[in-house]
Formats: C-alpha cells, sequence, structure tokens
C-alpha cells in the first residue's frame, strides 16, 4: 500500500513539475513572426509596364540585409524567431504586369506556409503598385495573406505616404504605420516603429489593438507639393508624434496618397489604432482636419517654371550647380524615364551647341542600342545614333546625337552599363536601362564632377538629400511625361469625385472617425 502511495506521489510530483516546465516554457517562448511584402509606386499615366526583372527580389535570410536593424547581432532579431520570405522592391515605373504580380505573389504564399502558424507578420509595403487588372493590389495580397494564415496572426504594415491605403487593406491590417518625413529620411525608422509596436504587443501578450479609426480625405497633389520639409507639410506631419503619446494610442499616420494612378482608391488616408476608443477617434480626426484645413496652402517644394525659363535663369547664374528638375518623366515617381522632349529642348538652345559654352550634365536617358553600339567603339571615339523614346514617345521622338564618348562603365545594378557622351557643352548620360541619378557618386564615378557644372538636369521632382545639399540654386520645371506635376491635364477618370484640387468649389467632406472592425473572417 505504502509502494502505492508513493509511487503515485511521484507520478503527481512529475506531473506539477511538467505543468510547471510548461507553463514556463510558454513564458519565455519567443513570438514567430514572418516578414514579406511587395513595394514599387506605379503611374498608370505611363505607357510603361513593370515586369518581373523590374523587381530585385530578396528571399529568406537575405531579406535581414536590407534592415539595419535586423543584424545577426541586433536586439530586435533575439526578440523573436524570424522566418523571413519574399521582399519584392522595384524602382518606381509602370503599371505592374499580371503575371509578374501572380508569379511574385504565389512564391511569397507558398514560402509563408511553408513554417505557419506564426503569431505575427511585418508587411512591409509601398502602398501605391497598380496591377493590370486590379484596383487595390495591396488589399489583394493581405487578403490573400489573410486566407492562408487566420485571423488570429498580427499583421503590421509599414508603408511610403505616397501609398493609398483603402477600407479593405485598413480591415485586414491590425498595426499600420507610413513615412513621417518627404523625403523619406526616416524610411529606416518608420520600417522600425512598424516591427518594434508588433513585437511589443506579442511579448506582452496584448493582442490585437481594440479600435482602428479610418478616414479618407478627399485630398489629390503631388509629392512635390507635400513635402515635409516646407509648410503646412512640416507641421501638418508634426502633429502626428505628439498624439501617439497619449494613452490608448498606439499610433497614428496620414497619407497624401498617390496622384500619378487613376484609381478609385487615389486620394489622402489618415488613420489611429490602439486601445482607447475615444482617443483613436479624436486623434484621427484631429489629423483629417488638419490636413484639410491646410489643403488650398500646399505649394511646390522649390519655385517651378517652363523649361525654357529654368535654362535662361541657370545660364545666367554664376552659382555651381544650378540644378533644375525634369520632373514629367521623374523615373522615381513612375515615369518611363525615357521621354526625350527636355534633353531635346536642351539640345536645341545655340548655348549649349559649342564646347566652350555653359558646362550641362543631363541624367539621363536609355538608349540600349546606342550603348552596344559604343561598347564596339569604346571610349574616345564618336558616335552618332538614337537615344530615348522607346517606351513614351509621346513628347517626342527617339533623338537622334552626334558626341564623344567620354566614359563607359559596367557593372551599375540598375543602369547596367553607363556612358557619358559630349554633344556641344553638354554631357549627356546614356544608359542601358533607365536610372535615377541621386548620389554624387552616381556622376563622379562617371567622371564628371557635378559641383563644378553650371547646370545640372536631374530626371527627379523634389531633390533627394544629397542634390538639395549640392545645390547653388534650383528650379523645378513643368516638363511633360508620365508623371506631369499638372495634375488637371493628365485627365484623371476614375478617382472619387469630388476631390481637390480637381473640384475646388467642393463643400467639407465628412472627416469622422470610421472605426474599423478588427480582422475576423468573415
Amino acid at each position: 500500500m505504502k509502494k502505492i502511495i508513493l509511487t503515485s506521489i511521484c507520478i503527481g510530483l512529475l506531473l506539477l513539475s511538467s505543468c510547471g516546465l510548461s507553463k514556463q516554457d510558454k513564458k519565455n517562448k519567443l513570438p514567430k513572426i514572418a516578414i514579406a511584402g511587395l513595394a514599387i509606386e506605379s503611374s498608370t499615366f505611363s505607357p510603361a509596364q513593370s515586369d518581373i526583372e523590374a523587381f530585385r527580389t530578396r528571399r529568406g535570410e537575405a531579406i535581414f540585409s536590407y534592415y539595419p536593424f535586423m543584424s545577426d547581432t541586433s536586439v530586435m532579431r533575439k526578440r523573436a524567431e524570424w522566418y523571413p520570405t519574399l521582399r519584392g522592391h522595384a524602382i518606381p515605373g509602370g503599371i505592374v504586369t499580371r503575371e509578374t504580380y501572380e508569379t511574385l505573389v504565389s512564391e511569397m504564399l507558398e514560402r509563408l506556409k511553408e513554417n505557419a502558424p506564426y503569431d505575427g507578420l511585418f508587411f512591409d509595403i509601398h502602398g501605391a503598385m497598380s496591377v493590370v487588372g486590379l484596383d487595390d493590389p495591396e488589399g489583394d495580397l493581405i487578403v490573400r495573406i489573410r486566407e492562408l494564415l487566420g485571423e488570429e496572426i498580427m499583421i503590421s504594415t509599414s508603408m511610403d505616404l505616397h501609398g493609398n491605403v483603402t477600407e479593405r487593406l485598413a480591415e485586414n491590417t491590425d498595426l499600420i504605420t507610413c513615412y513621417r518625413l518627404a523625403p523619406h529620411e526616416d524610411a529606416l525608422e518608420s520600417k522600425y516603429r512598424a516591427l518594434n509596436n508588433l513585437v511589443e504587443r506579442l511579448e506582452k501578450g496584448q493582442g490585437k489593438p481594440k479600435y482602428k479609426a479610418w478616414i479618407p480625405v478627399p485630398i489629390l497633389l503631388p509629392g512635390e507639393k507635400t513635402s515635409t520639409r516646407i509648410e503646412p507639410g512640416k507641421s501638418l506631419y508634426a502633429k502626428v508624434d505628439p498624439l501617439t503619446k497619449q494613452e490608448g494610442v498606439i499610433d497614428a499616420a496620414i497619407w497624401v496618397g498617390y496622384a500619378w494612378a487613376d484609381e478609385p482608391r487615389n486620394r489622402g488616408v489618415v488613420m489611429a489604432y490602439g486601445d482607447d476608443k475615444t482617443a483613436v477617434s479624436e486623434a484621427a480626426e484631429t489629423l483629417a482636419k488638419a490636413f484639410w484645413d491646410v489643403r488650398e496652402q500646399f505649394e511646390f517644394v522649390a519655385p517651378v517654371a517652363t523649361l525654357d525659363e529654368c535654362l535662361n535663369k541657370a545660364i545666367a547664374s554664376k552659382k555651381q550647380p544650378f540644378i533644375i528638375s525634369d520632373m514629367g518623366d521623374n523615373p522615381t515617381a513612375g515615369g518611363a524615364g525615357d521621354v526625350t522632349w527636355t534633353l531635346t529642348e536642351i539640345l536645341k538652345r545655340k548655348e549649349f551647341k559649342k564646347a566652350n559654352g555653359p558646362s550641362l550634365i543631363y541624367a539621363s536617358i536609355p538608349g540600349p542600342d546606342f550603348v552596344k553600339k559604343a561598347m564596339q567603339v569604346g571610349e574616345g571615339a564618336t558616335i552618332s545614333g538614337t537615344i530615348g523614346a522607346d517606351i513614351d514617345d509621346r513628347y517626342a521622338p527617339p533623338l537622334s546625337i552626334t558626341g564623344k564618348i567620354m566614359k563607359i562603365k559596367k557593372g551599375d545594378k540598375d543602369a547596367k552599363t553607363e556612358l557619358v557622351v559630349r554633344v556641344g557643352s553638354v554631357n549627356i548620360i546614356v544608359t542601358e536601362k533607365r536610372k535615377p541619378y541621386h548620389h554624387e557618386a552616381d556622376f563622379t564615378e562617371l567622371g564628371l564632377n557635378p559641383r563644378q557644372s553650371d547646370i545640372v538636369v536631374v530626371k527627379i521632382g523634389y531633390l533627394v538629400p544629397e542634390l538639395y545639399n549640392m545645390r547653388a540654386d534650383w528650379l523645378m520645371a513643368l516638363t511633360p511625361g508620365g508623371v506631369d506635376q499638372d495634375l488637371l491635364r493628365l485627365g484623371h477618370q476614375r478617382i472619387i469625385r469630388p476631390m481637390f484640387p480637381f473640384d475646388k468649389d467642393m463643400e467639407d467632406p465628412d472627416l469622422s472617425a470610421r472605426l474599423i472592425p478588427v480582422y475576423r473572417k468573415q
């Protein structure tokens, strides 16, 4: 009998010990988090299309290299079990082909399926991806992820402030945030915030936020008018962070939206979320009202003029470099990048026809056949051929030039092969594939010194930090292209009207908070 009692006690102690260990193991267990995303900004006003080659795709642990805060020795890496799947990123361009979208999404879903279920997902997107046959690709993607991974997973979404947030996207994400600076100097900081918010909720066992407020704001403006470097954007975005410090509010965000796509989702949006219904609603309404109230005050971040006016002022200036933004075909906003109109007009000017004229760098124009021919004749040779307008020839045809090859550089990750061709006093950068020129090294590695050039013309809108800091003077040229800054002449047909500035006399909209339910499978 004693033996039976002792045996029972031992078994009971073992069971208690086992239960205790299980509870402790559960308490110490790290959250299981997946990483996935697709990011591109796509103009539907450009004839270009973005295919699979446009995307630089990282898979598995290679994804960690994109995020400095996810290095092997980082604190963040130790806070969870990580399952990076697929992250595709492309330079802004034309609408994404349906085949490309389905190929990337199918692979992403297969990779997500391999280690499911998860506690969380870091969903890293831009928010302005257009896809043939889809009006809300990011909304479609997150729904397909939900269908695969279920309702319990907590999803945290990081976005560009030029993205678009539909009600479907808002419903299917649990935590959402976007950049607060334009230019996007806080991009990585914002991605970290999105990830940290997710990890903290999981670590503390707090579950999904109880409330999400979504407010569409009927404003559609180009990024060049909504920069946070100047007012009113600077003060508007400064209102965001203090509201997130309120009890019951986790985060809040303002999306100015993407102006160069013609879809019902293209407009401004404000969101806030957290665990206090009143605080979340009031935070969103405060930001939405502030956005609407300053709509008339948005102006271009720099003086704008016609191309001729820009060139006249640049030629007369003694400041180096005088930078001119060729805005209408800006590849970093979704332009095709090969519109020849601006370069054609420059080469018509008598001031640039002689070698001793004002020095001008033009960055850049694609010309794959021209590049191939240049590779055959080599540096120092004189070359004749046509460049540009392979994709977007609506404003000017391919441009015929004759000039001296000053430099050939192979191996660029975007341009592949780059040339510098001198025509008169103009140094034209011709590329195998389109490339935005944002860094001083982009020029100096081609033997060019932009700081000592009289004029630098760049296919860009507002200047990125290095160019901005380099400029001695700056004008933005109202040039044609798929990302024309004059939205009224682009011809939007499908955006929800009324919309400012298309309908300037519209009545004030309803900017009350719309509470989006916490995601549960319908």
